[in-house]
């Protein structure tokens, strides 16, 4: 539920570097769509991106403006962000990114009234001066508790009053319980992957990076197989333009492991809602720990079991909603037994210990209100 909407209408700048994928952009938008329908003025300062139409057909606005490019180009452009916000006149700056947060902090200063400032800690960012411009918020929001532990124990001196853990929340409505596809989306699908119809279904979502697991999940793939699984592996979003010889090492690993013909490659897709629904398991491999899982959050509450690794965002969404898909951090023998059980028998899922999206939009917008309204926290 979104919060009521407040005694006066606030105008919120966000600025991000451009409005294109990503866990900050998405947050982007799912905040302006939670102002716009609470009566508020959202604004969006971008140099663009896929993503702007979506944006300025919720009801937010949108303002081209590069805060993005790390170099002396940033600093000239300072008087025209001054110039900018000047004229908007913004009760509240929320800054999603290092760069648009070190040239939003310094415009501020000369701004009166001078609006209030909120900064987003999305990711594990290397520990530096840099980086520690978004512990310097009004409010410093932390997605998860991993992402509050890395504040904390790299920026030491920062105010833990101010810190608001408010974790990145599934869209229900987008992901529901138990969605079944339709029968021209499963015809046209398994048309297009027939190595996949008519087995256990492993799904890994994740560009084509080292990181991303695509060698532990081949590894699962034979094993499982050797052990009289009728299995095969989607690796959803790994076909990209400039990532061909990454893949390519991969397709020659499972020849290499005899399960060529049981690996589907699929670029980036719109519907991945259908196919987490007809995935048997869902899997989060990466090496680096994240600091939140969209995925998880994405594939539990449509009740599908998710394998991943005990460490960072990941692990700490499997330990409250799913503790039977968790895997020891590149522990290859675990990885295969986990998979194996959930396979051949069900678990439980506590999809009320998900956050939600409504939840972060609530929680957001009462941060905003503490500021700008003097409200008390939620």
């Amino acid at each position: 539920m979104i919060r009521p909407q407040a005694e006066r209408r606030w105008t919120v700048v966000q600025l991000v570097p451009a409005m294109n994928t990503g866990g900050a952009e998405r947050s982007t938008l799912e905040i302006g769509q939670a102002l716009v329908a609470a009566g508020h003025r959202s604004i969006v300062i971008s140099a663009g991106g896929s993503w702007v139409p979506t944006l300025l057909a919720q009801g937010s606005e949108h303002i081209v403006f590069s805060t993005g490019e790390k170099s002396l180009s940033s600093v000239l452009r300072l008087p025209a962000l001054r110039r900018l916000l000047k004229a908007i006149k913004p009760d509240l700056i929320h800054a999603r990114s290092r760069l648009p947060a070190w040239m939003s902090r310094i415009v501020r200063r000369t701004l009166w009234p001078k609006p209030a400032f909120v900064t987003t800690v999305h990711g594990l960012n290397s520990v530096n001066r840099y980086s520690e411009v978004m512990t310097r918020g009004d409010r410093v929001i932390v997605v998860s508790e991993t992402t509050l532990r890395h504040v904390c124990r790299h920026y030491p001196t920062v105010d833990r009053n101010r810190l608001r853990l408010i974790p990145r929340g599934v869209d229900t409505e987008q992901f529901p319980a138990d969605h079944t596809p339709g029968d021209a989306w499963c015809e046209q699908f398994f048309s297009e992957f027939p190595a996949l119809n008519g087995r256990h279904i492993l799904t890994l979502p994740g560009r084509g990076s080292r990181l991303k697991g695509h060698v532990d999940a081949i590894g699962m793939l034979a094993a499982l197989r050797e052990r009289g699984l009728d299995a095969a592996l989607l690796l959803l979003g790994v076909l990209e333009s400039d990532r061909g010889h990454y893949v390519q090492e991969i397709k020659d690993l499972a020849t290499a492991s005899e399960v060529a013909d049981f690996v589907a490659y699929a670029p980036p897709r719109d519907d991945v809602r259908e196919v987490y629904a007809i995935s048997d398991v869902v899997l989060q491999l990466s090496h680096r720990p994240e600091s939140f899982g969209r995925v998880v959050t994405e594939a539990l509450h449509m009740n599908r079991p998710v394998v991943g690794y005990n460490h960072g965002g990941v692990g700490e969404l499997l330990r409250t909603a799913f503790p039977a898909g968790l895997v020891a951090l590149r522990d290859a023998e675990s990885l295969v037994n986990v998979a194996e059980s959930v396979l051949r028998q069900p678990y439980p899922i506590d999809r009320r210990a998900i956050p939600t999206l409504a939840d972060m939009q609530r929680l957001t917008l009462g941060v905003y209100a503490e500021l700008i309204d003097g409200a008390s926290p939620l």
